[in-house]
């Protein structure tokens, strides 16, 4: 996951806990929050929700991993959640209410440049409709490329599945979710998604759909 801000971090962590079986990697340029969630004092965590400590310390350097090595961690991701700030636009065309979308944008060159062989790329942070495709145009043009020291050919399968949280309910609500939304059009990609949500979603509540 990119991004350890108030999105990707608790998601991530519940992930982590309802599924043993993956390894999870927290990435974030910004050292400062990073080294907050590998804080041995819980009570330094960059977040504070009700249960988040609990679920941390159970799963945190056993298969949830916090760290700012983007590049090693894009190459061996299977899958990458993109979970960055969509700030408000305070300049140019819609500025003070369109979504600034910078952040997801340079996310999507990172993945484009770094990643490896066949990749799902997961919008999980609440955006615009119609970002996937931006998403989408981004890594259509690293397709086909190979990585400098690797001669596996680049292929991304696009998802959106935003997140539906309250502050101060987040880890029940991602725990009980009322509905989880998956968008896409690659259905082997979406059923690889869904099977995660399945360790403790009941499937009527998984809604699929396209981007």
């Amino acid at each position: 996951c990119i991004g350890a801000g108030y999105v990707g971090g608790p998601s991530m962590a519940v992930i982590a806990d309802r599924c043993p079986n993956l390894d999870i990697k927290v990435i974030d340029k910004n050292i400062e929050r990073i080294a907050k969630w590998n804080s041995e004092n819980l009570d330094e965590l960059p977040i504070y929700e009700p249960g988040l400590k609990e679920v941390i310390k159970r799963v945190r350097n056993i298969n949830l991993y916090f760290s700012t090595e983007l590049e090693k961690n894009i190459a061996e991701a299977d899958m990458i959640f993109i979970s960055v700030n969509t700030p408000t636009k305070s300049r140019g065309i819609g500025a003070g209410k369109a979504s600034d979308l910078k952040w997801i944008e340079s996310c999507s060159r990172l993945i484009g440049e770094y990643s490896i062989g066949n990749t799902i790329i997961v919008e999980k942070s609440t955006l615009p409709v119609k970002t996937a495709e931006t998403i989408k145009s981004i890594l259509d043009s690293f397709c086909d490329k190979t990585n400098l020291d690797n001669d596996k050919i680049k292929r991304f399968s696009i998802l959106s599945n935003p997140e539906f949280l309250a502050e101060g309910t987040a880890i029940s609500d991602l725990e009980n979710p009322d509905r989880v939304l998956i968008g896409g059009e690659d259905a082997k990609a979406i059923n690889t998604l869904k099977e995660i949500y399945l360790n403790w979603i009941k499937d009527y509540k998984i809604i699929t759909t396209d981007l």
